[in-house]
Order: structure tokens, then sequence, then C-alpha cells
């Protein structure tokens, strides 16, 4: 019996987790011209392949900060890399001269707040925090 209320706990557990973190979004300012992009098109501009939005429009990516759980999962699922990985990269980048990484913030409220106020800039946020503020415009 003591096990049943342990896999019961556990579950509850696990399914309150899962609700408090609904997963991470892709965002512009509200008033960005941008209505959506592909995993392609959001990949290269966080990899620095990419400085403009489909339109013409320059596009700049604000990233949140390294072990961020956000940055963990948007790097996993849309650029492939593991904080790891991504270092290494963008020390190739920067020491060659060729890119510079996105601005680093400390997590989802300085996103938005930067992302709602310029309609150059993207980002991520867990999608709970989403408002009027901004749009989502890829989720991966």
């Amino acid at each position: 019996m003591k096990t049943l209320h342990k896999i019961v706990l556990a579950a509850v557990l696990g399914l309150g987790a899962s609700v408090a973190h609904a997963g991470v979004v892709v965002v512009v300012g509200a008033k960005s011209a941008v209505a959506s992009l592909d995993k392609g098109q959001v990949s290269d501009i966080f990899l620095g392949k990419s400085a403009i939005f489909p339109g013409g429009a320059q596009a700049v990516p604000v990233d949140q900060a390294e072990g961020s759980s956000q940055r963990e999962e948007f790097h996993s699922k849309v650029t492939g890399k593991t904080g790891a990985q991504l270092g290494a990269y963008w020390s190739k980048l920067v020491f060659s001269g060729k890119a510079s990484p996105p601005k680093e913030v400390p997590g989802a409220a300085e996103v938005k707040a930067l992302v709602s106020a310029n309609p150059n800039l993207i980002g991520y946020i867990d999608s709970a925090a989403v408002d009027a503020s901004v749009k989502v415009v890829f989720t991966p």
C-alpha cells in the first residue's frame, strides 16, 4: 500500500511540474511585421547565419543566460546544440571574426521587455509568459 501512495505522489508531483513549465516559444514584439518563422529560419538567426527576417527587416536574437532551463530547451529543440556545443560554436566564430553571439539577458522577463520594445528583436520565453506585448512566431 505504501508503494501505491509513493506512485500516486510521484505522478501528482510530476503533473505539477509539467503545468509549471508549459514549453518554450519563440516571440517577437506585437508590432513586428513578422507573422511566423520555421525552425530553420529561427536556428539560422540564433546561430548567426542570418541577420534578416523574411521581408528584409533586421533580425537581432536575444538569448537567455547560460544554464537557464529555457535556454537549454530552446537550443536542444531548435539549434540542436547543447550548452557545451554552443560555447564551442561561438568561440570558433568569434575567434575567426565571422560573428558575435546573441545578446544574453538573465531571463524570460528581460527577453519579453526587450522584444516588446523593438520590432527587430527575437527571443524565446515560456509559453505561459506570453501576453499582448509579444506574438509567438514559432513553437518548437
